[in-house]
């Protein structure tokens, strides 16, 4: 006999409270997963725009090689595609504006693959240059264009998870968005 409520715990009250616990520990890793690809995603940004911009002058040969836009246009869109890595990435790093990064991010990629794609298509031998210099690659040698288009699609899989839902774990969009926005 139960005197007072104490010491006994319906069926219902357990079922509940396993439930809110499953879902505590599901989000709390889907926050991480989002967090790590949040970080992730920074990281090779930044990585490929501060390389490329040591140098430029390259930066800009390297597009150029795609045979894409003229060459005149080619030393501007590399030399402004570095600083634009490094801006998404920086806030990608902070979570502030993360699905916009996260979109520019994407429109990157898609832009990136399909160069590659058309250099491949084309039957060129160039370095993509995604993390520095590029260049033509001498004597025939083959480049693995299938790995650099693989990489991309996969960060651009990042990329559209941080769309589809960007709030993660310590970024500064739950501090600065309403709380119907979050």
């Amino acid at each position: 006999m139960n005197r007072g409520g104490q010491g006994t715990v319906d069926a219902g009250t357990a079922d509940v409270t396993t439930t809110a616990n499953t879902r505590a520990t599901a989000g709390y890793w889907a926050g991480a997963a989002r967090l790590t690809v949040r970080l992730l995603l920074a990281a090779v940004l930044a990585y490929a725009g501060l390389v490329k911009i040591g140098d430029l002058t390259e930066a800009g040969r390297t597009v150029a090689l795609y045979r894409i836009v003229p060459d005149d246009s080619a030393q501007l869109v590399g030399g402004v595609l570095p600083f634009v890595e490094v801006a998404l990435a920086l806030l990608l790093v902070a979570g502030l504006a993360t699905r916009a990064a996260a979109t520019g991010a994407a429109v990157l990629l898609v832009v990136y693959g399909a160069a590659i794609a058309s250099v491949w298509a084309r039957g060129m031998s160039i370095d993509c240059g995604c993390f520095g210099s590029g260049g033509t690659l001498s004597g025939g040698a083959a480049r693995g264009y299938a790995l650099d288009i693989a990489r991309d699609l996969l960060l651009l899989g990042a990329a559209a998870l941080l769309i589809r839902n960007p709030r993660t774990p310590y970024a500064l969009d739950s501090w600065v968005l309403d709380p119907k926005e979050r």
